[in-house]
């Protein structure tokens, strides 16, 4: 089949494209290679892409709409895995068009193409960030989502608006995965498993905050590429109306999904982790708690389960060493 992954150059992006090219599908990847993290590491995950005959790549911003009407013109994808986006919760505070342009006017550039150009099915990224400071654990798809802590998560909640008006109004099929705290080789500079590693191995403090007193969803790569992968094979369908719909449900051909390991770990245990592999005692400092963050995140993954089967493997200190393992490989020495 035909696919285009937009955020080919990212950490998740770069995973899925890697296992499309493998299962010997046509991918085609954009990304901006934008310097909001180290743009060499961008470079170095396309390099490995090079390596599969049936996979291209051409360097498009999600708001040149133009470019992206004419790249939807002229590939005809059957299939599209939009996971690009301007990332991170925090650089929301500080750089709010960004995510305008890219998550907003971005997103509806791609769903415009698919729109137009009747791709059979789009899988777009959301976050788990949406839930904002729900205190209700584990989150579920059901609950309301109507109270975002960043701007970062608003435009992520808008995605899966405007995905749901496409699909009511031009009978789009879009799935909304809810992502969960990943983590994994070629992960991202910006998130506190490449920061903590780093950290230790240099000999330098850790920010830890809210004193600790945090747990995140930890899910490793493999096992987001695997629950991707089952649910672009899944198309939703139209059903009949109903007046007692749940917030993840629709007569249009929508479906949304938490997509996360659906056990949390207290981040001190995730330090200990690091520390264990690395063979090194971090140094840490303890601050309060940062505008935007949450206190936890907990992935209650049974509708995801329930329609493909999806069950992740991999536990935080085999995913934290493997991680480990590809940091040191890849860097050879401190950067």
């Amino acid at each position: 089949m035909k696919y285009l992954v937009t955020g080919a150059a990212g950490f998740i992006g770069f995973h899925v494209a890697r296992r499309l090219s493998e299962e010997g599908h046509e991918v085609i990847g954009i990304d901006n290679l934008n310097n909001y993290y180290d743009v060499n590491l961008k470079l170095a995950r396309l390099e490995r892409l090079k390596n599969y005959s049936l996979f291209k790549f051409y360097t498009i911003d999600l708001f040149d709409r133009e470019a992206i009407d004419q790249l939807f013109a002229e590939q005809q994808f059957q299939r599209v895995i939009h996971l690009g986006a301007q990332a991170g919760v925090r650089y929301s505070l500080e750089n709010p068009h960004r995510y305008a342009d890219a998550n907003l006017a971005g997103h509806i550039d791609i769903l415009e193409g698919c729109s137009k150009y009747k791709v059979e099915h789009l899988v777009y990224a959301s976050s788990s960030s949406v839930y904002g400071m729900n205190n209700k654990l584990p989150f579920s798809v059901k609950d309301p989502v109507d109270h975002p802590v960043s701007l970062y998560a608003a435009t992520k909640r808008a995605n899966e608006l405007t995905s749901h008006t496409y699909s009511h109004l031009f009978s789009l099929p879009t799935t909304g995965l809810r992502f969960f705290t990943v983590y994994g080789p070629w992960g991202r500079p910006d998130m506190a498993p490449f920061k903590f590693t780093k950290a230790i191995l240099e000999g330098k403090t850790i920010d830890v905050y809210n004193n600790g007193d945090l747990s995140r969803d930890f899910t490793y790569i493999d096992d987001i590429v695997e629950g991707v992968m089952r649910v672009q094979a899944l198309i939703p369908t139209s059903s009949s109306p109903s007046h007692f719909q749940e917030p993840n449900q629709s007569s249009a051909p929508y479906a949304l999904y938490n997509i996360g390991n659906g056990a949390p770990v207290k981040l001190m245990n995730f330090i200990g982790a690091i520390e264990k592999a690395t063979g090194k005692e971090a140094n840490k400092v303890f601050l309060p708690m940062q505008p935007g963050d949450v206190y936890d995140t907990w992935a209650d993954t049974s509708e995801l389960f329930d329609a493909t089967g999806y069950k992740p493997k991999v536990d935080v200190q085999q995913g934290v060493t493997q991680f480990v393992d590809w940091f040191i490989s890849y860097y050879k020495e401190p950067i």
